[in-house]
């Protein structure tokens, strides 16, 4: 397995170093504790806004620092999050008269390092609360319907939205119920046609053959909820799609945002096919799209895979936020 890179145990380090290198002019480098920042922190919203996560699923979380989308990313090993004193050191560099949220996906460790640091943080006065995205619907198994509501690339979503309503004003109370109200409409299923090579374990977290697909999968090489033989972009879709439907039974006209991501080793032409395929479905199922994004927004390494998330719109502000433009690396 070869990799570009040279000490395993410093390639978080050695590829932030990197990112600054080209974005210094909007974000700075906190070296000690892997933290990518807004520059002019002083300057910021109300509401500081920050995630983080585990490395290996670039450009997420730090590509999405900047104006008008996250204030802050804490980034930890790779598919480990970040230490509890790395989230608290994040905070304690922002104005003690901000408010911060922080946004977590739905994983226990990183559940439980975000919120042992905003257990000490509210402990010396700072004003913190936080958001834990869930989008991820996928089941145990053939034989089972427990969802196992992972965060994945719907979380992109919602630091797109919540940082357009920070800078609208939003309140920190107010923030908490938007991220609340917008992640229970927010949904997302996966497909692998190859696992992720981790360099820092040098294990296949599956096995897949020639011809196989691996449904369900998640960001961190956690098994599906079926193998089957692959045939073509169009049956990808039409899985993910049916399952979809199921859970949200849409009506016609019913508005929606698309987010189609690709997990690391997929390129844009396969991407672009499978996104024609899903415009094909929600046509004949009358859906009405209001937002489409289609590119690697949160990845597994080098996955050869895709998945899908969608967003039922019920407020007009959503959409509104969603197409704002920010200045960010990685949101174009």
């Amino acid at each position: 397995m070869k990799k570009i890179l040279n000490d395993v145990h410093g390639a978080v380090n050695d590829m932030l170093h990197g990112f600054n290198f080209e974005y210094k002019a909007i974000i700075g480098y906190d070296r000690e504790n892997d933290i990518i920042y807004r520059k002019n922190l002083s300057e910021l919203e109300e509401v500081v806004l920050i995630s983080g996560g585990g490395s290996g699923h670039e450009p997420a979380h730090f590509g999405y620092v900047g104006e008008g989308m996250l204030s802050m990313a804490v980034c930890g090993q790779i598919f480990m999050p970040p230490k509890p004193e790395q989230i608290a050191a994040a905070i304690r560099m922002v104005d003690k008269g901000k408010s911060i949220l922080l946004i977590i996906k739905n994983f226990q460790a990183d559940i439980d390092s975000f919120l042992a640091a905003e257990a000490v943080m509210k402990q010396e006065g700072w004003m913190v609360d936080h958001v834990i995205v869930n989008d991820d619907v996928s089941v145990e198994d053939d034989h089972s319907f427990k969802k196992r509501r992972r965060g994945v690339a719907g979380t992109v979503l919602v630091h797109k939205i919540l940082g357009a309503a920070a800078m609208d004003g939003y309140t920190l109370p107010q923030l908490k119920a938007l991220g609340e109200v917008v992640i229970s409409k927010l949904h997302t299923l996966g497909v692998a046609l190859s696992p992720a090579n981790n360099p820092a374990s040098q294990e296949e977290p599956f096995m897949l053959g020639d011809d196989e697909v691996f449904y369900g999968i998640g960001i961190h090489g956690e098994g599906g909820y079926r193998k089957e033989v692959f045939h073509s972009s169009e049956m990808l879709a039409i899985e993910l799609m049916n399952k979809l439907k199921s859970l949200y039974r849409w009506k016609k006209g019913e508005a929606f945002a698309v987010l189609v991501n690709g997990l690391g080793a997929v390129p844009l032409m396969e991407q672009y096919v499978f996104a024609n395929d899903i415009r094909r479905l929600c046509e004949l199922e009358g859906l009405d799209i209001r937002f489409v994004k289609v590119g690697s927004q949160l990845t597994s390494l080098d996955m050869k895979g895709i998945s899908l998330s969608l967003l039922k719109i019920e407020d007009p502000m959503w959409e509104k936020w969603l197409q704002r433009d920010v200045k960010t690396a990685s949101w174009k």
